[in-house]
């Protein structure tokens, strides 16, 4: 758990007129982490000393603002800006631990590619925007070009967010979708799977853009038939093709799929090998999408709808 301690910007009602907010970030891996110990120190001592997160992002200075705080309640209880970063399995938990320990006003945003199950932030009981994108975390650190995309359901909220994330080197758009942006980001990674299986088996670089096109148009039709008020214009946005792009050919739900064609190994083995303690998302998310499926009857729908327009080909 972080503090970063001055955010400049406003919002009415949750801070004076012109006074800083205050920044908790909640989470793990590239972004920000969890207590755990690194050659016998605790890594939160390590980046408090040094301001760099030796194990996941080493190399690269974090600001002075940015204070490692290993207590969640802690790093909570005055924030009023919350930015949740945990890898999905743990936000249920976490959401339940910090609920009533949190300011009533404060607002919370996820960069989480969660998973299909009703968002646990919701628990909390406060306003929750979703940052996703094609951004990298290491690449964002070390200020390579990077966009976002954040959907709000305040318009507000979300120009405040967009203020606390924007700059020169990582561009932010908001839309009025935070459905559309969390299936987005949940999404992209099923379809990562499906790239890597096609690096492992040595297929060309025109079948892995078919994967890509056709993952792209069934997020869109998962999207359409399972919520609604999803803007077709999202899927634009850089949480929709630009993000699955680049989780297609950088992401490690890539990787590790590409490893399990390659290897023979089982998910669980090369998570722990190749991951370094981070975690995939892509094969839990898949499992959900096919429960939902499943439960609707619609499992086969795309097969046979294939079947039927090349028979009349």
């Amino acid at each position: 758990m972080m503090q970063a301690c001055t955010a400049s910007a406003t919002l009415n009602g949750i801070a004076p007129a012109g006074g800083p907010l205050q920044v908790a970030i909640i989470g793990s891996g590239n972004w920000w982490v969890f207590e755990e110990l690194v050659q016998g120190r605790k890594l939160t001592d390590i980046i408090n000393t040094q301001h760099e997160n030796v194990k996941y992002l080493p190399g690269i200075k974090l600001p002075a603002n940015v204070v490692a705080e290993p207590d969640l309640l802690e790093t909570v209880k005055d924030a009023h800006l919350l930015v949740w970063v945990l890898p999905h399995q743990f936000v249920g938990f976490t959401c339940k631990k910090v609920l009533g320990h949190i300011r009533p006003d404060a607002k919370a945003i996820s960069l989480i590619k969660v998973g299909l199950a009703p968002p646990s932030t919701q628990l909390l009981g406060i306003d929750v925007s979703v940052l996703c994108g094609a951004n990298i975390a290491n690449e964002v650190a070390k200020g390579e070009f990077s966009e976002a995309t954040i959907g709000y359901k305040d318009k507000e909220v979300g120009a405040v967010w967009k203020k606390l994330f924007h700059s020169p080197t990582f561009r932010v758009n908001t839309v009025d979708d935070v459905a559309g942006v969390e299936v987005c980001g949940a999404l992209k990674n099923v379809v990562a799977l499906g790239a890597g299986f096609c690096d492992g088996l040595g297929y060309s670089s025109n079948t892995k853009a078919a994967i890509i096109r056709c993952g792209l148009e069934e997020m869109r039709r998962f999207a359409d038939t399972f919520f609604k008020n999803i803007k077709a214009q999202t899927f634009f946005e850089s949480c929709g093709v630009a993000d699955l792009i680049v989780t297609c050919f950088s992401g490690r739900n890539r990787k590790v799929s590409e490893a399990f064609v390659v290897t023979k190994k089982s998910f669980e083995e090369l998570e722990k090998e190749l991951l370094d303690g981070q975690k995939l998302q892509g094969t839990l998310t898949a499992q959900e999408v096919h429960e939902i499926l499943e439960k609707r009857g619609l499992t086969l729908k795309h097969i046979i709808a294939f079947d039927e327009s090349s028979a009349s080909a």
